[in-house]
This record gives C-alpha cells, structure tokens and sequence, in this order.
C-alpha cells in the first residue's frame, strides 16, 4: 500500500504527490495501472479541485489505445470531468470560489487523479442535495450535448432531433435537453433494453439500429418530413440513412467517428439537393478558442452581457450552461433534469470500467470514484 503522506498547512491539505490512473504504452485496459505522480499546483487563475468522482468517456478509450493524444498544455492523466471541492486557489482568481466548495469541472484530462487543477472559469456548482457521483456524469456528457444542440445545431422549439447512440451518456443527456428546449428527442440504440432506458429518458421514439433501417423508421415517424437535426457520433457507415431521413434544410451534426470516417458514394450531391448542412464539433480541444459565440435559442429569455463574447469559448460554454440549465437539476423544477448514472467503479478498478464501456454495456455515465488513498500496480 502506498503512503498519502500530508501536513496540516491553515487548515488545508496539503501533499507532495498522489495517485492516478495511468499508462505508459498505448493498448488494452491491461496497460491501465495506479501511479504516483507529482501533486499538480493551480497556476494564475486555477483552483485546485481535490477529486471524490470522474467519469469515463470514449476519448479516454481512445487516448489509452494512442489515438487521441491530450491538447498541447493538458495534462496526460485520463479523465475529462471531475466532482469535488475546491482545496486551493491560485494566484489571480476572481473569487468566484473558496476553500471547501462542491464543484463540478469540465477538463481536458486529469480527472482520474486525486487532485486536478481547473481554469475558475471552467467550474460549476454542484445542485443542492447531488452526490458526487451524480455530478460527475454532468460535465463532459451534458455539456457536449448542450454545445451540439445549442452552439451548434440552434434548435429550437417544436424541431425534431435524431439522436444516434442514445443510450450513451451524450445521448441520455441530449434527450432531457431536447425536451427542455420543447423539441422532440427520437433515438437509435442497439438493444431492447436501451430503447427502454431512452423512452424513460423522455425520447418520443427509439429505434433499434440492429435489426431495422433507422431512416425508414425515422421518415414513419415524421410522416416523410425527415428530422431537423441529427446528432452523430457513428460516422461513415450511416451517412446514406443519415441523408435519407434528413429534412430540407437539417442540420447533421458529427462528434465522432465510431464507425469510421470514409465516405464512398454521391454525399455531396445529396446533401445538395436538400439544402442541408454538415457541422462538426470537438469540445477537448477548444481550451484557448474564443470563436464561435454563443447565439441564444428561442427558449432563453435571460440578457447575457457584452463581456461574454469576449470569453474563451468553454468558459463560455459553462457559463451558458450554469445559467441556463443548470437549475433545471434542482429539486422542485418542472422538468427536472437527471445525470443517470451506469454503474460506478473505484479508480482502482478502472480497466474493468474500460471493458464495459468498449463492449458497450452501459445506459447512461461510467462513473469512477476516486479514494483518498490508492495502491500502486495494475489495475483491475
């Protein structure tokens, strides 16, 4: 067992080094093991976040398997989202925060570590009677599909929105906010029993991509109009059924690649004749963007002053969110918003989490809990 070794120092925590998850060499979750690592320290306007709850996303699969390095300047540990409390402040902060705060943080990794250091900007309170737990299925996952929704995609009210994958984490969450915004949520999923976790969600419709043709299914639902927007993490192989059940005018929005990225056939025609538009969008890697502004959807009333724009893009981003759906997670409000969690792992089970999400066992968030103390060596 390995010592956490700590000195009282105002009344704060203070350590040299802690553990996190890691990896030397690119491949399976085999590789994955609890390493001892030099405590980080916030720089000018960071806190720094004593970690109780991460969550695993498809990016730290990729980033394990060597294909989706971290940014220039981010931290090399897994984790792009954490639940905690504040336990430091660096030099420069604006004093949104103090010592003991429950926060949330949107990351471009680090969160699989017992301390990780955020931008202020980048942190959100964590609702009144949440767990950690809860929280840290927020982040990453609602605050993707807030962006593809909103940044992105515009939607508004009375619009219908294909969701692919709508199990995952991006994807439950994309449907409570299709809802929020008065749209209408339909999804794909590959068993019977995600479509059942998606229609509890609040999807309209849910559509089993394994064993009928979705767009067929879609265009039934629409009565041949097609839907509005498409959110799409699957990539190359569904773009004919993607156009088929695409509307004049739609919007298909890719944020992955799960099926690859070649296209072989007439897209750009098709894509033509409908008057439709391709967006992408990846959320790591904006840190320093500050393009790309916020344009209000129909749904928010509230007045957002001249300095936002001025904002980098994912302060931008947290803050649109904290201000416009974040009380949504409150007890009493109508509709009340939910992070569903999975199934929760201690971080030094993180390679079994790892298997559950490549064999595509979960509904909803893979949250990992982070202990005071851990073991080095492999893990489980």
């Amino acid at each position: 067992m390995g010592k956490c070794i700590s000195v009282s120092v105002c009344g704060i925590i203070q350590s040299k080094k802690m553990f996190a998850a890691y990896f030397d060499c690119p491949g399976g979750p085999e590789n994955l093991y609890m390493k001892e690592v030099m405590k980080p320290h916030p720089g000018e306007g960071e806190v720094l976040v004593k970690v109780s709850a991460s969550a695993l996303n498809r990016a730290d699969l990729l980033q394990r398997r060597g294909k989706y390095p971290p940014p220039k300047g981010a931290s090399d540990i897994l984790g792009l989202e954490a639940a905690g409390s504040v336990a430091g402040l660096g030099p420069g902060c604006t004093g949104c925060w103090k010592i003991g705060d429950a926060v949330m943080a949107l990351l471009s990794g680090g969160g699989q570590a017992q301390y990780v250091t955020v931008p202020e900007g980048h942190l959100m309170p964590i609702p009144k009677g949440m767990t950690f737990i809860q929280a840290a299925a927020i982040p990453e996952a609602w605050l993707t599909a807030f962006q593809l929704l909103h940044f992105v995609g515009k939607v508004q009210e009375g619009e219908t929105v294909l969701i692919h994958a709508g199990a995952s984490g991006v994807g439950m969450a994309a449907i409570q906010l299709v809802r929020l915004a008065k749209a209408i949520p339909i999804v794909t999923a590959g068993t019977q029993e995600k479509l059942k976790a998606t229609a509890n969600a609040g999807a309209a419709a849910g559509f089993n991509y394994k064993n009928e043709d979705f767009s067929e299914r879609v265009l039934e639902f629409t009565q041949g109009s097609g839907v509005d927007i498409i959110l799409d993490c699957v990539g190359g192989s569904y773009w004919e059924k993607n156009l088929n059940c695409l509307s004049t005018d739609g919007r298909w929005i890719i944020y992955g690649l799960l099926s690859g990225g070649e296209v072989h056939g007439d897209l750009l025609a098709r894509l033509l004749s409908k008057r439709a538009s391709i967006h992408t969008s990846l959320l790591r890697s904006r840190d320093k963007e500050a393009s790309n502004g916020y344009q209000q959807s129909v749904q928010f009333d509230h007045k957002i002053d001249g300095s936002f724009l001025l904002k980098p893009y994912k302060e931008r981003l947290v803050r649109a969110f904290t201000q416009d759906v974040l009380p949504s997670f409150s007890e009493g409000a109508s509709p009340r918003l939910q992070p569903l969690v999975d199934s929760v792992y201690p971080l030094h089970a993180i390679a079994e989490a790892h298997r559950a999400m490549e064999e595509n066992r979960n509904s909803g968030k893979i949250v990992i809990e982070v202990p005071v103390c851990g073991k080095k060596g492999p893990l489980q």
